[in-house]
């Protein structure tokens, strides 16, 4: 055999070898159906609270005080609830939120309420998806349900706020999702009946008092877009619903013949390695025109705010 044959027969053989371990690393052909059957459908998932926590690097915060209401995500969910509300014992004569009430705070129809999504509105706007940290929390949520709702009624949120919601968790509606760590329920009404009187305000001027509280506590909830995701709208939230001497504050100032001109929140000058606030009341003199302002510094760096600063005179620099 010449130089070139022996050349050619090299080349062939190689050629074989690189053929046969091509095909021994080849998957396994799948029969014709399974080849051609199309993939299992996927549902869509609750968001879990460690999602939510890794979907931005930067963690951020909710302080909102809103309502809550339930929604039915799918068809099925309502009827489901429809059918149950149906067989369970009680409900004549209620109205529909009762019924829905009762119902709900069934321990037994516990499954009903995972299946519901609950929407937090703010100003008569849908804001957020409320999903609890902790299971144990839907029951915060059903508390929230009143079985007789008033235009007065208050819930406040605190909790982490996450991606926008896919438009199958609820119905279409995509708005954040805010897992909660705590929230409770209240009316107006209670909530300024429950503010301390002032030890310096007597006792006949109490209902004064009382209507000054009022009127700073919805002018602070009604400021334009307070979501309760910026750091001055938790920090104003968190001072609103916690901090009962910016009532005092004011009714004192009322009572010297001035007006709350404005309320405001800076940077506060101490913030380095903390995200430290200044919320700034300013009153002004009806007679001379004059402001006055006072400052209360707030720490808002993690989920729950707290006083750096307690109510004191504030100085322009």
């Amino acid at each position: 055999m010449t130089a070139q044959e022996r050349e050619s027969a090299e080349q062939h053989e190689r050629e074989v070898i690189e053929q046969t371990e091509g095909a021994a690393q080849q998957p396994a052909r799948q029969p014709a159906q399974q080849a051609n059957a199309p993939a299992p459908p996927t549902s869509p998932a609750q968001p879990t609270p460690a999602e939510v926590e890794g979907a931005a690097s930067q963690p951020s915060y909710v302080y909102a005080i809103g309502t809550v209401e339930p929604r039915f995500p799918t068809l099925a969910a309502e009827k489901e609830f429809a059918q149950t509300t149906g067989r369970a014992e009680g409900t004549a004569g209620l109205t529909d939120r009762e019924a829905t009430h009762s119902v709900l705070s069934d321990r037994a129809n516990r499954y009903l309420v995972r299946q519901l999504c609950f929407v937090m509105t703010i100003q008569g706007l849908e804001t957020y998806i409320l999903w609890p940290r902790d299971p144990a929390d839907f029951d915060l949520l059903v508390e929230a349900i009143r079985p007789a709702p008033r235009p007065t009624d208050v819930d406040v949120v605190i909790g982490q706020r996450g991606p926008i919601a896919p438009p199958e968790m609820c119905n279409g509606l995509m708005v954040p999702v805010v897992v909660f760590d705590q929230l409770y329920s209240f009316d107006v009404d209670s909530f300024i009946e429950g503010i301390p009187r002032p030890e310096d305000t007597p006792e006949d001027q109490e209902e004064r008092f009382r209507s000054a509280a009022e009127e700073l506590y919805y002018r602070i909830v009604q400021v334009a877009d307070n979501a309760g995701a910026t750091d001055e709208h938790r920090a104003l939230n968190y001072l609103t619903v916690r901090y009962d001497r910016i009532y005092a504050k004011t009714t004192e100032m009322y009572e010297q013949n001035a007006s709350l001109s404005r309320v405001e929140v800076r940077p506060s000058r101490l913030s380095s390695t903390r995200r430290i606030v200044d919320v700034i009341f300013t009153y002004t003199y009806r007679e001379t025109d004059v402001d006055e302002k006072h400052f209360v510094r707030v720490d808002v760096t993690e989920e729950f705010p707290f006083l750096v600063t307690k109510m004191s005179p504030y100085y322009d620099r």
